[in-house]
């Protein structure tokens, strides 16, 4: 944790340099080498979780975290090159980055609902900052409200359990028996509202249309993941009740997938689609964590960390024909292939693997969580064949839709993607694959 500080208080003087692209880039990079050198180093994962506070959960997403970080700064280089508040916006991130660190660190809940409720505050700052249309305003308040809503019975529930059990850390609340309805609506309804479910997920579409492309990978590749580590969490002291009520977010979150699904087949705007692309792929995460099965649990912490990657992968992708078109829209991001054939190969791997083809982390997921849901129930069968096939049926149309017909006519200058945005893609790319080889240690360990 020192190591970690010390780090952070090093990169912030670069934050000042005239020519600090490549330095924040470097500290970034060094700083995940770092903690992987760091976790390699020691044995088993019992003494990482002493020597840095979190255990095999929480050392994905951290990674998962910096690395999306380092990604956002790449992808944001119009910024750089127009000089729009570049110190305020590097020091954005560097302190979101630390909220994201100590929150998927700490097993004090309090701490823990300290710093959820903190990395906010620089979401909000990159939607309204940096975003693109005046509703950016209108979008920042659809989130801020949504979530304060559902926070303040989060803390009041956390101080009940404080006075019940005289401790708030994790671990020591496995044993806690408590069959409170209120007490456990209170405390899991601020987690499904930022994976989102089905019901409140009306933030997140509005957010990611008006966000920039760093507000959109942050908000997919980290944000949502923070509410299924928050439950996967709470499930360790909500078992008893949870196997009582969890049918209610099941039903929901399989059928609001299935709705969603189709929503997506309406859309015109690129960014739209993909969000709301993510809200049904999250619902297949609820179900794995509300059925509580191994299955399950290993099922949907793969699928985050896939959809993390790949999600963010596709908001890249959208903001480079943004970039070069500035338009969303369907209508006029038509024809791709005929001036960035390369471009398409990358629309065609993201695209496949936002529908769970191999070899993919999504695939892996989607099987665990299949597997687990058909085992608590074989109607969810039903579900399960139309989210998979309307997934495959999303991601081919919106393919087909933009590299494919005629191009639109009013564009007068073009230029053909640069190194930067595809290695930009490819450090989507290759995590979510290559790490497919090495997902046996994962579920052993987890």
């Amino acid at each position: 944790m020192m190591k970690f500080l010390m780090m952070m208080m090093f990169m912030i003087p670069f934050c000042f340099m005239k020519n600090m692209f490549w330095m924040v880039q470097m500290m970034l990079f060094l700083m995940m080498f770092m903690f992987m050198n760091l976790s390699m180093n020691i044995n088993l994962y019992c003494n990482l979780g002493y020597m840095l506070s979190c255990d095999i959960m929480s050392y994905g997403l951290i990674l998962l975290s910096i690395w999306i970080s380092i990604l956002m700064i790449m992808a944001s280089e119009n910024l750089f090159k127009m000089n729009f508040y570049v110190n305020f916006f590097l020091f954005n991130v560097i302190f979101l980055l630390i909220m994201l660190y100590m929150t998927f660190s700490v097993m004090n809940m309090f701490m823990f609902y300290l710093f959820f409720e903190g990395s906010l505050i620089p979401t909000l700052m990159l939607i309204i900052g940096w975003g693109y249309q005046p509703e950016r305003i209108k979008a920042g308040m659809y989130l801020l409200f949504y979530t304060l809503f559902v926070s303040l019975p989060l803390l009041m529930s956390i101080f009940y359990v404080f006075n019940e059990m005289n401790s708030v850390m994790i671990y020591f609340l496995k044993f806690m028996n408590m069959n409170i309805y209120l007490l456990y609506i209170c405390m899991i309804m601020a987690f499904l509202v930022k994976m989102p479910m089905y019901f409140v997920h009306l933030w997140l579409p509005k957010a990611h249309v008006e966000a920039s492309v760093s507000g959109s990978m942050i908000l997919a590749g980290i944000m949502l993941k923070l509410g299924g580590y928050g439950l996967l969490r709470l499930m360790i002291f909500l078992q008893e009740i949870n196997l009582k009520l969890n049918y209610i977010s099941i039903v929901i979150s399989m059928v609001g997938g299935v709705y969603i699904s189709l929503k997506c087949f309406c859309q015109l705007d690129i960014k739209s689609l993909i969000a709301y692309s993510s809200v049904a792929h999250m619902s297949m995460v609820i179900s794995g964590i509300m059925i509580m099965n191994y299955w399950g649990f290993m099922g949907s912490y793969i699928m985050m960390i896939g959809h993390g990657l790949c999600s963010s992968g596709m908001f890249c992708l959208a903001n480079i024909s943004y970039e070069r078109l500035h338009s969303r829209s369907l209508y006029i991001n038509k024809g791709m292939m005929n001036f960035m054939p390369s471009m398409s190969l990358w629309w065609f791997l993201l695209m496949s693997s936002n529908m769970a083809a191999p070899p993919s982390l999504n695939l892996m997921g989607e099987i665990s969580l299949i597997n687990s849901l058909m085992s608590w129930s074989w109607i969810s069968m039903i579900m399960l064949m139309l989210l998979s096939f309307f997934s495959a049926g999303y991601s081919l149309y919106l393919y087909s839709y933009v590299q494919h017909g005629k191009y639109y006519s009013g564009i007068y200058s073009y230029y053909t993607g640069v190194s930067r945005e595809y290695l930009l893609l490819m450090l989507h790319w290759l995590p979510l694959n290559i790490m497919v080889i090495k997902i046996d240690y994962l579920m052993i360990w987890f």
